[in-house]
């Protein structure tokens, strides 16, 4: 049985640097699966023989997937400045030419999707969604004092500052628990699963930690305008608000947190060591990118033949 689990990562793993067709979802779906199991918290007696082995498979494979991305954003580094300012301003500047931005996906979720297809979509966003306080927490480890304490003031409010009733998560998972939503990695699409991958192995691998920083705060920066049409479309289809508090809390906090993030964590680290502003910036357009493909995958599913306005 082992040797079965052995023999299957390093078959899949041989994939890793795949982006597209048959292969790339499935290794997309075997990575989810075994991040699942990789992070659950277990007891000594629980762990497998075989745990350093499979973990040296799937850590190569990650990284070379990893190694995929950057090299498929690259074009989009050109003009990457390392001045902490200017760099800001080309950080915030995503948020309106970042791949992406302005999909038309998002006014027909709010406009015109029905109950199923607003269900659908949710199906691959919970799904794909890898749990920002779990990011958070991976990113922040040995972060310089300045950055490190407003991680920690974002992920308080991720923890609902205290209140279970706050704690981000769990809005996601009740809102999941209206629309009867049980995603596994075989019924959702691999751009999403890959979304999801992506983030974890940029958190997880610290060679990486600069790009988790910018993947993190491209979602705090882009997410707000997304949010607020989810909710809008949630709303027009009749769910209660307590219900869909997660996209309505994210359409109006991530603004603020993405100002405090930029200005705390960005600029700081860029002004510490000005190597950083590169690191960041692959970041951001790695997820960006994701994003982007997403939103393709899911116009298709809905038959939308419009295509974002802005250029990436």
């Amino acid at each position: 049985m082992q040797g079965n689990a052995i023999d299957d990562a390093a078959h899949w793993a041989r994939h890793a640097g795949e982006l597209q067709g048959p292969a790339f979802a499935k290794f997309q779906r075997e990575l989810t699966r075994y991040n699942g199991h990789r992070y659950r918290a277990q007891l000594p007696e629980e762990a497998a023989d075989d745990l350093l082995e499979r973990e040296a498979i799937w850590a190569r494979a990650e990284i070379g997937f990893v190694e995929a991305v950057r090299e498929a954003v690259a074009p989009l580094m050109a003009n990457v400045p390392d001045d902490p300012d200017e760099f800001i301003g080309w950080f915030e500047a995503l948020k309106e030419n970042g791949p992406g931005q302005g999909d038309p996906l998002f006014p027909f979720l709010a406009e015109a999707a029905s109950r199923e297809q607003m269900k659908w979509f949710l199906w691959q966003e919970v799904a794909g969604e890898a749990g920002f306080d779990d990011l958070l927490a991976m990113t922040q480890v040995k972060m310089p004092e300045q950055a490190k304490l407003e991680m920690a003031r974002n992920f308080w409010d991720e923890m609902g500052r205290g209140f279970a009733k706050g704690m981000h998560g769990p809005m996601l998972a009740r809102l999941a628990a209206y629309f009867d939503l049980t995603p596994t990695p075989d019924d959702v699409v691999a751009e999403s699963l890959a979304l999801g991958n992506t983030m974890i192995a940029l958190a997880r691998h610290r060679p990486y930690a600069f790009q988790s920083v910018g993947a993190l705060g491209a979602i705090e920066m882009t997410a707000p305008t997304r949010a607020g049409f989810v909710d809008r479309g949630l709303r027009r289809l009749g769910v209660p608000a307590k219900k869909r508090h997660y996209f309505a809390l994210h359409a109006v906090l991530d603004v603020k947190h993405s100002a405090a993030w930029n200005r705390e964590v960005v600029r700081t680290l860029v002004a510490e060591d000005h190597r950083r502003a590169r690191a960041i910036a692959e970041g951001a357009l790695m997820r960006l990118w994701h994003g982007a493909r997403c939103f393709d995958r899911y116009r298709r599913e809905f038959g939308i033949t419009m295509r974002p306005k802005k250029a990436a």
